[in-house]
């Protein structure tokens, strides 16, 4: 009498049943006895298991974990250096000086705009404003919303007061060339 189960089905449980955490249903037993095959498998998985079994690990040495430690010391070391290239060997220097030069910076700046008053401790801010051409007030540098308005300011005075521009008659017609 022929099993109606196929090897595969029964390979995939040989390693549960040589283990012992799988009971064999009726219709594996059967095709267990009927398949030479499965019956060999079942049969190799059962010795690799009483084998493993018998199996004992080694000690380590007395000095494995100090061995250990040291070597991944050593790679965790090796790792760093390799890694960073050697962009990485200036990267802490050039930090520092930038920060440095910062820090410099940051104090010109402020000595610059920000003068103490000797005596009373407030701080007075030095604005440097040169007065106009014409002496009449300060002048504002071009390109300012200030000095843009003072441009125009002038110029609408100029363009007030220059009456040529409404004598031209624009529908004179173009003299004819010959």
């Amino acid at each position: 009498m022929r099993s109606n189960m196929k090897c595969d089905q029964v390979r995939e449980t040989l390693p549960d049943l040589a283990a012992g955490s799988l009971e064999p249903s009726a219709e594996m037993q059967e095709h267990l006895h009927a398949c030479a095959p499965c019956a060999e498998r079942l049969q190799e998985f059962r010795q690799t298991m009483a084998l493993l079994d018998t199996w004992e690990a080694p000690e380590p040495s007395a000095y494995f974990d100090t061995r250990l430690q040291a070597r991944l010391r050593g790679e965790k070391i090796a790792e760093n250096v390799r890694g960073r290239g050697w962009f990485g060997y200036l990267r802490g220097p050039a930090l520092a000086v930038c920060t440095a030069l910062v820090i410099v910076a940051g104090i010109r700046v402020f000595n610059v705009y920000h003068q103490s008053v000797p005596g009373n401790g407030n701080v007075v801010v030095n604005v440097n404003v040169p007065s106009s051409p014409g002496g009449t007030g300060p002048s504002v540098e071009r390109g300012t919303a200030v000095g843009d308005l003072q441009t125009l300011d002038s110029d609408d005075d100029l363009y007030a007061n220059f009456d040529v521009l409404d004598d031209i008659d624009t529908r004179q017609d173009p003299p004819a060339s010959e």
